[in-house]
């Protein structure tokens, strides 16, 4: 059996994240202090020798990852897309204003925002009730989701050899999710931007070790 660690970073903060809107398959640049998001989270893993390199292929998350190598000491490391590890799809919602979109999602639900749909039905819950909203019903459903992370997990395990030390750039809600799977977590506090998120992962099983750190690392 073998067992190699996943270091899941959240992509630094975009122009979208700055003016809170929906961003799962749309793309938008990182801003200055998203780059600087990335360079911190290389500084942050400096002690760590990665065997691969992996990001979502958005290009948000490609270009995080390219900052994080060289500050991190793995200047010659390529990053591989994968598409599996993007965020979460919001069909009609992408692009829209973050507050309004999750009041319109979550308010037939009791739960005017993602953090009270987290609080009070989870994670997996608001990728539901998102497909239901959506006029077109092109959002992604939890079952979706999930069909998708778990090809790219299966592709880690595939790729990986026992020991290895994996980076991997991705998305928040992509993060928390598989957080919260493994781990049954219910606060609504997810991942930041830049943050480091830990994972152990054997042949049938996966660890969180510590979600979201921003300062000092293991």
């Amino acid at each position: 059996m073998s067992t190699f660690s996943v270091y899941m970073i959240r992509h630094g903060q975009t122009y979208f994240n700055k003016y809170r809107r929906m961003q799962g398959w749309c793309d938008s640049p990182l801003t200055t202090v998203g780059e600087q998001d990335a360079i911190n989270a290389g500084k942050m893993l400096q002690h760590v020798y990665f065997d691969a390199a992996y990001a979502s292929d958005m290009p948000r998350a490609m270009n995080t990852a390219k900052l994080i190598l060289p500050n991190s000491g793995n200047p010659d490391l390529t990053v591989t897309p994968m598409p599996a590890f993007r965020e979460a799809f919001y069909g009609y919602f992408e692009g829209d204003d973050t507050s309004q979109t999750w009041f319109e999602i979550g308010a037939p639900h009791q739960a005017p925002s993602l953090s009270a749909i987290i609080e009070k039905y989870g994670i997996h819950k608001a990728k539901d009730f998102a497909k239901e909203a959506d006029p077109f019903h092109q959002a992604e459903n939890n079952a979706e989701f999930w069909e998708r992370v778990n090809g790219g997990i299966a592709e880690l395990r595939a790729q990986a050899h026992d020991g290895d030390k994996v980076l991997l750039v991705s998305h928040g809600n992509t993060i928390y999710s598989i957080a919260a799977e493994v781990a049954a977590l219910t606060s609504p506090d997810r991942p930041q931007n830049g943050s480091v998120t830990k994972f152990t992962i054997t042949d049938d099983d996966i660890k969180l070790d510590y979600l979201g750190k921003k300062d000092h690392i293991e």
